[in-house]
């Protein structure tokens, strides 16, 4: 205030607060007043905030691992399908997709099978983690679940387009192992290089009714880091599927 020439008299009438309270923020520096008063306050004083509030400013910016959220859903399905297919579209070093049935990129992104075969072919590793349709978690969901389209019938579906894809250098696929089945089916991971959604799935709810994390790797030992050693570990353990009788399996 001296470098201003601004007494606290002077400073709370252009603030429109009180005098004791810009005393309050003189002699208690964990003081942090309202932000509309400390944009006010600052302009009066011709200071940035972050000099003389810097906590205030540290908890609008995040700094910790948080910063790696880019955003959240409270559905998969509201996440638009331009984002599946922009994050797709600028991979370039490594795609796995880590959904159960991964059913839905079919039918939600444009064209999937060409970027599909366009990424492969451009030198991107292209994979896709999915669960066994004759495996007992299978089945255990498809009765939770109770929907029409039955999480076997979404995985042959899959195997299917797989199979028209396939033999294709750079695409790979793998059912997880029954061991992992309950672990895969309930997170879903997919991975676009340095960008990760993740699906929590809830009770009862199909994958496109549960939320959505969008993540983005900042750093060593982060959320995306975490679920991409989950999916990681998954794919490790996970059975080839045969991309040449992919399509005979997706008609059992």
């Amino acid at each position: 205030m001296a470098d201003a020439k601004v007494t606290p008299r002077q400073l709370a009438a252009r603030v429109g607060v009180t005098v004791k309270s810009v005393e309050r923020w003189i002699a208690d520096e964990a003081l942090t007043p309202h932000a509309r008063n400390r944009h006010d306050a600052c302009r009066v004083l011709g200071v940035d905030e972050q000099m003389i509030w810097p906590e205030a400013v540290t908890t609008r910016v995040k700094v910790g691992h948080d910063r790696e959220l880019v955003s959240s859903y409270p559905y998969r399905s509201a996440c638009p399908s331009t984002t599946w297919a922009r994050l797709a579209d600028d991979a370039t070093r490594d795609i796995l997709l880590g959904g159960y049935t991964n059913y839905f990129f079919w039918t939600q992104v444009p064209d999937f099978a060409g970027l599909v075969r366009r990424k492969a072919e451009s030198g991107c590793r292209v994979r896709f983690l999915i669960g066994d349709p004759d495996g007992e978690t299978s089945r255990q969901r498809e009765e939770v679940e109770a929907a029409a389209l039955t999480v076997s019938t979404r995985i042959r579906i899959t195997l299917e387009h797989l199979a028209r894809l396939g033999p294709l250098e750079g695409l790979e696929a793998r059912f997880s192992a029954a061991v992992d089945a309950v672990n895969h089916v309930g997170l879903s991971v997919f991975r676009f290089d340095d960008d990760v959604l993740v699906t929590p799935h809830l009770a009862r709810a199909i994958g496109h009714d549960s939320p959505l994390l969008h993540l983005r790797r900042q750093g060593d030992g982060g959320m995306f880091d975490r679920f991409s050693a989950h999916a990681d570990e998954l794919w490790d353990r996970g059975r080839d599927v045969d991309l040449h009788a992919a399509g005979r399996h997706g008609q059992a």
